[in-house]
């Protein structure tokens, strides 16, 4: 079925085509979309205008009486009274009937049916129709023909902004959730990240009111053993990389679930870095952006229509979109059982956190709700020198509940399931950045693998006497000198002092999560 009737949603454009193929999505962008093209493996190419990324700041969540008390309020979500929501509903929903064309995408997040919830996405441009056919989970041609009415609908009106008069409005972009007449409504912004996160948004507030975790991380599984493990990071942390193991099976590389019975997936495919891509650095990624894939607001030449991995004159936050299934060691259906292990990684610029450290569950608690890395010179404009940055849980712009019911839950899996928890150390050694040198990526990964083969469960472990953690003194294949950070700087003292401010920040991050504090941390994730 195409064409499709969506008058109970009071849209009524001439042509609605309804979960058509990627080919047809394909025709429609390039006869409809000026710009749109073709790269030479196939992907699709496509521009999101002038928004190359999210805007957490224009991010609004309807405030009902039903939900206000579960909400964390504040700098992550922004509240917006019901009038203003209906007001922008209403905007797009106008603009959408101006449209010709519109596209609608039905589809699934969650791939453990207990918790699935039904989506419906209606968009004027066949690019975003693409992305979210291959971002959420794809019906069957039965499940789709019995579907019936979605629990959630996202209107996406990227094209059309805003009215800045409108009460709770900062800009022409505005991206509005209600829980509870289950509604997404997109203005002002073309990114089509902004409806995947809206998607994770959502589950991060209906997951948890059923017991269920959550997670902004990876997940992957043993192809022999079955034992799953999760893997949790900010940007720059290596959690991709480290996530492509040809040993193990893929569950999925960003959202996840932990519920009474396992881990699952919340999306049927991947939105993974493009910038300096390459087939030797991410072969797996690079060999999924073919036909049916969306490559995001990257250059290519004109001649050959190949792809310049390395050129951020659009932006640094280039994208490609592919589903799960192009991933050759992908572990489908996405669900596996309780994870033996939690590993999170940091990349910590200071160079005073230990490789790797076993963490006990008060430790793991602290560590999660100040979701810690640190930027580096480079990576930010006015970056001169080491930066600490904290992300909730390691996905703040993404939590609807405070941190520290999120904490609560994770403590909970882990005492009931009796898994491993890891804090892995993938910045710097010898000295901060700028001085010492960036952990080798063969010791990180001997680290990891030692992890999953369950090798470090029993080795002998050190107290740090300045953050506490249970450093671990011996791995295989990783020298032992490498595992004390403190004897791999020149200058103990200098070591020492730089460990204190770091855990002073700690300190002080974590301060803002207990009760009276006040958050006032940053928002990468």
């Amino acid at each position: 079925m195409t064409q499709f009737d969506l008058s109970m949603h009071g849209i009524t454009a001439k042509t609605i085509l309804r979960n058509v193929a990627p080919s047809k999505l394909y025709e429609e962008a390039i006869r409809f979309e000026p710009g749109t093209t073709i790269s030479d493996t196939g992907a699709l190419i496509a521009y999101s205008g002038e928004k190359t990324g999210r805007s957490p700041q224009d991010k609004r969540l309807a405030k009902h009486e039903d939900s206000a008390s579960d909400i964390w309020w504040g700098p992550v979500n922004f509240p917006l009274d019901q009038a203003s929501f209906f007001i922008n509903r209403e905007r797009a929903k106008d603009y959408l009937n101006t449209r010709d064309r519109l596209y609608v995408v039905d589809g699934y997040a969650g791939w453990d049916p207990q918790y699935q919830i039904k989506v419906r996405v209606i968009c004027s441009r066949p690019y975003h129709a693409l992305f979210m056919h291959q971002m959420l989970i794809r019906p069957t041609d039965e499940q789709l023909a019995d579907f019936g009415q979605p629990d959630f609908v996202v209107y996406n009106a990227g094209r059309f902004p805003a009215n800045r008069f409108t009460t709770g409005m900062t800009s022409k972009t505005s991206v509005d959730v209600s829980f509870e007449n289950g509604e997404v409504v997109i203005l002002g912004t073309e990114y089509a990240g902004e409806m995947k996160k809206g998607i994770f948004t959502i589950m991060n507030y209906l997951m948890p009111k059923r017991g269920v975790l959550s997670m902004h991380c990876s997940a992957t599984v043993d192809q022999k053993t079955g034992q799953s493990s999760v893997l949790f990071g900010l940007s720059g942390t290596g959690k991709t990389t480290l996530s492509a193991d040809p040993k193990r099976s893929l569950i999925g590389d960003d959202e996840h679930c932990w519920s009474d019975e396992g881990i699952f997936n919340i999306e049927g495919g991947c939105y993974a870095k493009a910038i300096y891509l390459s087939r030797d650095s991410e072969p797996e990624i690079f060999q999924a952006l073919r036909f049916g894939a969306v490559l995001e607001n990257v250059v290519y030449d004109d001649a050959r229509h190949h792809v310049d991995f390395d050129n951020a004159s659009i932006t640094q936050n280039t994208r490609g979109a592919y589903p799960i299934e192009y991933v050759t060691n992908a572990c489908i259906p996405c669900v596996a059982g309780h994870p033996t292990d939690v590993i999170f990684l940091t990349c910590d610029a200071f160079g005073v956190l230990p490789p790797v450290s076993r963490l006990t569950t008060e430790q793991t608690m602290y560590h999660f709700i100040n979701g810690y890395t640190a930027k580096i010179a480079g990576t930010e404009v006015g970056v001169k020198e080491p930066q600490a940055t904290f992300s909730p849980c390691f996905g703040g712009p993404f939590l609807v509940w405070h941190p520290r019911k999120y904490a609560e839950l994770l403590a909970e899996k882990i005492r009931t399931h009796k898994a491993n928890v890891w804090l892995v150390n993938t910045g710097w050694s010898g000295g901060p950045y700028g001085v010492g040198s960036r952990m080798k990526l063969a010791y990180t990964r001997a680290i990891v693998d030692a992890i999953h083969a369950g090798q470090l469960n029993n080795v002998p472990t050190e107290t740090d006497p300045i953050f506490g953690l249970n450093v671990v003194t011996a791995c295989p294949n990783v020298p032992a000198s490498v595992l004390n950070p403190r004897q791999t700087w020149p200058d103990p003292d200098a070591y020492d002092e730089t460990a204190r401010q770091l855990a002073q920040l700690f300190a002080e991050n974590y301060a803002q999560f207990q009760e009276g504090g006040t958050f006032k941390g940053t928002m990468d994730g």
